[in-house]
């Protein structure tokens, strides 16, 4: 009697285990996987990339389309999870940066996503046309969140407005970054919506060179907000691309005159004292600017300009020098600077600074040709 229920025990065990299906093997799952992906069963493929990741967490090629399919799904941390399994295995720069960065974008880890953007950014850009249409205006914007406003724009005005066209979102995004107001077309102050559209409007149809209804959308800007702060910054940039260099400086000095303070239109400005040898005053703006900004790299390297046409290359080099640490990327501090040391006679030092030059106008070049921008103007006695 006591040996029965030992028995029934291992009878109902053994019932159990013929029941229950056999493990599958990994290389069923992922065969499964791709069938199931394949034949756009998107649950069903999640699901088995899920798997099979637990069976293998070194499969590298799973993790990635697991990524992908949580991203097309806007499941965004998730997608995030696993793009970073992936780059764990497979760090090379490429396309998978650039989804990352965007999953961190949708999360708000705004930091962490233009990190991440930037790292494809210098991995030339690989990815397909719609990828690098998205990743390109999120960096983007986020380069404006970052008071990088130049470059935000140089990234607005090439790709996304000839490939984009007149969106919503990209005109605010080109309002935001023309006012230099460090905000996302979705957080900032509703009071100042009209302003941020009618900047937009000005700088999008100069960046395809409708300068006719640029002008307008400018004019409608300047009646209704000519003394607010950065319009008249904003009209000086939109002649200084119309090569109106005249105009362009009285817009600059009425800026000054609205905003004591703005670096940027103080910097303008002495470009143009410089190009008209007016060094003195080239000299006091940029000084200023200077003294304003101290990590501002554009306001050192337009001091050590000014000091170099005035003959002052030993301060010139420790201006220039300050800005190339704070803008090791920027090729034209890199020719002015070795401008500078050929002078002093530093003929090492000059021949350094020039390889650099030239190694970034390469990589320089094939930005514009990625964003569809212009070419970065060429320093002024740079050669050809």
């Amino acid at each position: 009697m006591f040996r029965l229920f030992p028995l029934l025990a291992s009878l109902s065990l053994a019932a159990l285990a013929a029941q229950s299906p056999p493990q599958k093997s990994f290389e069923q799952v992922a065969h499964e996987a791709d069938s199931a992906r394949y034949a756009d069963r998107v649950m069903d493929a999640i699901g088995l990339y899920r798997e099979g990741v637990e069976l293998r967490p070194s499969w590298s090629e799973g993790w990635l389309w697991l990524g992908n399919l949580l991203y097309d799904q806007d499941r965004f941390p998730e997608a995030q999870a696993s793009f970073t399994q992936f780059l764990a295995s497979e760090p090379k720069p490429g396309p998978v940066w650039a989804l990352k960065g965007l999953c961190e974008f949708e999360t708000r880890d705004f930091a962490q996503s233009k990190q991440d953007l930037e790292t494809w950014v210098h991995s030339s850009f690989q990815g397909p046309d719609e990828l690098i249409d998205v990743a390109a205006f999120h960096w983007a914007l986020l380069l404006t969140q970052q008071h990088e406003f130049k470059q935000a724009l140089y990234v607005l005005s090439g790709r996304a407005a000839h490939r984009g066209g007149e969106s919503p979102v990209l005109i605010e995004a080109l309002g935001l970054a023309s006012l230099h107001l460090p905000n996302l077309p979705q957080d900032y102050p509703p009071e100042l919506r009209e302003r941020v559209w009618l900047a937009g409007k000005a700088a999008f149809y100069i960046a395809v060179e409708d300068y006719a209804r640029g002008q307008e959308y400018s004019q409608r800007l300047l009646a209704g907000y000519g003394d607010q702060p950065g319009v008249h910054y904003l009209q000086g940039s939109l002649f200084k691309t119309q090569l109106r260099a005249d105009e362009a400086a009285q817009e600059f000095r009425k800026e000054l005159q609205i905003s004591p303070q703005h670096v940027p239109a103080m910097l303008e400005l002495a470009q143009f004292e410089i190009d008209g040898n007016s060094l003195d005053e080239a000299l006091t703006l940029s000084r200023h600017a200077a003294q304003l900004e101290p990590a501002n790299p554009d306001a050192h390297h337009i001091l050590g300009r000014a000091l170099l046409a005035a003959g002052r290359t030993r301060e010139s080099v420790l201006e220039l020098e300050s800005a190339e640490r704070l803008a090791p990327g920027v090729s034209a501090i890199h020719f002015h600077l070795a401008t500078a040391y050929r002078k002093l006679g530093r003929n090492a030092d000059a021949q350094r600074e020039m390889t650099t030059f030239v190694s970034l106008k390469e990589k320089q070049g094939f930005l514009d040709k990625a964003v569809g921008a212009p070419a970065e103007e060429q320093p002024a006695d740079s050669p050809k």
